[in-house]
Order: C-alpha cells, then sequence, then structure tokens
C-alpha cells in the first residue's frame, strides 16, 4: 500500500515524498481512512510506530477541505496534548512539514521556557496548538487561549500523561473543550485507567490497535546483565566499548541517577549528556540536537524524558 491509496491530497503526498515516505506504517493504514471519514479514534500503538503522522496528515487534510467549503477561520480548531516538551516539539515540527504546502500555522506550547514567544506567536493567529497540560492551563488562565471553537481534539501518549500525574489537569482541558468535537486518543496501553478516561471522550471510536501492548521491536537485540548496583556504571562502560557501540541512549531511573551516570562516562572519556525535567530547556534541546547528529555518543534520560524521543 501506498500513501496515495489512502485518498491523501496531493499537497500531503508532494510533502511526504519529500521526506522521503512512500508507504504508510500498520497504524498509518488503519488511522488515515478511519480520521478521514470523521470517525472518533483509540489508537493503540507505541512510541515509534508513526502515531504522529497518522493523525497530523488526516487532519491537516480535514482542515484543508473545511477551508474550501467556507471562510477560512480566526480561531484555533485543533488541540493536540502531549506529555513532554520534546513530543511536543517534535509533532509542531512534523506538522509544519506535512502542511508545508497548506499553509496552516501551529504553535507549540510547553513550560521550562518563556512564554513570551509563545503568546506572540499566538496573537499572530494559529490554527493549531501542540502542548504540554501545565503552560496550556496557563495561558488559558491568563486570556491568551481559548479552547471553545475547538473541533479536533488529540491525546497522545494517554498512559505516560496519567503516569505523569496529568490526569486533572487533562480533565481540566477536557470540560473546556466543546461537546461536538473529532476526538482522536492514542496510548501504549490499554489499562482500566486508560480506558475509562477514553470513555469519557470518544464517541463510537474506531480501535486501532498494530502491535501487541509492551512487545518489543523486532529489531530490538535484548541482553540481560546480573551485576550488583555498585558495578552497574562500570558495566555500561565496558558494554559501550565490548560491543563497540557508538551512538546509545541509556535510561536512567532517577533524574540524579541520569547526571551521575553522564558525568560518569565523561570522567571515562565518553561523551555523555543527560536529558530530565529539571535540566533548562535550552540545555535539553542541545542534548536532542547532538545526539541526532552524532556529536554526542550516549545521552541518559529518564523513561519519561524519553518518550517521544525521535532520531
Amino acid at each position: 500500500m501506498t500513501f496515495k491509496e489512502l485518498n491523501l491530497i496531493e499537497p500531503l503526498l508532494s510533502a511526504l515524498e519529500k521526506k522521503g515516505y512512500t508507504e504508510p506504517t500498520p497504524i498509518q493504514a488503519q488511522a488515515i481512512p478511519a480520521i478521514l471519514q470523521g470517525k472518533d479514534l483509540f489508537g493503540l500503538a507505541q512510541t515509534g510506530t508513526g502515531k504522529t503522522a497518522a493523525f497530523s496528515l488526516p487532519l491537516l487534510q480535514l482542515l484543508h477541505n473545511s477551508r474550501i467549503e467556507s471562510q477560512p477561520r480566526k480561531h484555533v480548531s485543533t488541540l493536540i496534548l502531549a506529555p513532554t516538551r520534546e513530543l511536543a516539539a517534535q509533532i509542531g515540527e512534523n506538522f509544519t512539514a506535512y502542511g508545508n504546502n497548506l499553509g496552516f500555522k501551529n504553535a507549540v506550547i510547553f513550560g521550562g521556557v518563556s512564554q513570551g514567544p509563545q503568546v506572540d506567536r499566538l496573537r499572530r493567529g494559529v490554527d493549531v496548538i501542540i502542548a504540554t497540560p501545565g503552560r496550556l492551563l496557563d495561558l488559558i488562565q491568563q486570556g491568551y487561549i481559548s479552547l471553545k471553537n475547538i473541533e479536533y481534539f488529540v491525546l497522545d501518549e494517554a498512559d505516560r500523561m496519567l503516569d505523569m500525574g496529568f490526569i486533572h489537569d487533562i480533565k481540566k482541558v477536557i470540560a473546556m473543550l466543546p461537546k461536538k468535537k473529532h476526538t482522536l486518543f492514542f496510548s501504549a496501553t490499554a489499562n482500566p485507567d486508560i480506558q475509562r478516561l477514553s470513555s469519557t471522550i470518544l464517541h463510537n471510536p474506531v480501535q486501532v490497535e498494530v502491535t501487541p501492548v509492551s512487545s518489543t521491536a523486532e529489531r530490538i537485540e535484548q541482553k540481560l546483565f546480573f551485576v550488583a548496583k555498585e558495578d552497574k556504571r562500570s558495566l555500561l562502560k565496558w558494554v559501550l566499548d565490548e560491543y563497540n557501540i557508538d551512538h546509545v541512549l541509556v535510561f536512567g531511573r532517577t533524574k540524579r541517577g541520569c547526571d551521575r551516570i553522564a558525568k560518569d562516562l565523561n570522567k571515562a572519556g565518553v561523551q555523555a549528556e543527560a536529558i530530565h525535567g529539571d535540566k533548562s530547556q535550552g540545555a535539553r534541546e542541545r542534548a536532542m540536537k547532538g545526539f541526532k547528529n552524532r556529536t554526542l555518543r550516549v545521552l541518559v534520560a529518564t523513561d519519561i524524558a524519553a518518550r517521544g524521543i525521535d532520531v
């Protein structure tokens, strides 16, 4: 199957071709037609399966079709909630790339940085807001954002949202949305809390599940080492050298632990940076850039900060 067979419009196909994408992933192949038909969707899919394109492509097409049929909107019509700054930024980058030929404007809203540039962006007018819950609520309370005209709502990485304690913020946001809207809900798991949350916002949804929950990607080879706690960082250095690993993402349990791992690796001559919620946005962006362009050998992250990293 090709993207053309999914009945996407030419401007989107051109954008996909420019990025080198020709065949949709399983979730894209299943989700895009359902979304284009105007159906709510419950997508069960893990990070890295192509979820962003699965919802951004059809949403851009729906916005385009609506613009043709009526006068251009003078309000925000689409809201996408994401759990982390990195994921919100990546969704924004993808929306910009896919919609490059359509002229829609988006704003990425998250905390940890000055709100000034974000407010300026909103004042210039946007069609799509991609946000983390905290900063979104802050700007709503300050009167910079209204959700009363939202037509499309996406809740991405819902299980991670709950893990991070965003449930109350999510409920506040949902309460501000119009009852009539097109809702897309994505999660890597379908535990009872996720099911309850989805039932409050989805109406007769299509359910798409593309991989077994909590399965391991086929290309991942797993190894297990039994080692005393105090020897773990020495073992990590040995593994990097023994297996000649030149580019690796390391997960740490705590923010402090990630900092310690990165510090020890640098002392051992291995270029490493830690990324977590206590780091400034500038530091996080520099670490991500270094990891993506391979000037940084090791990126050490908490599992929360790492969710959605696309490299």
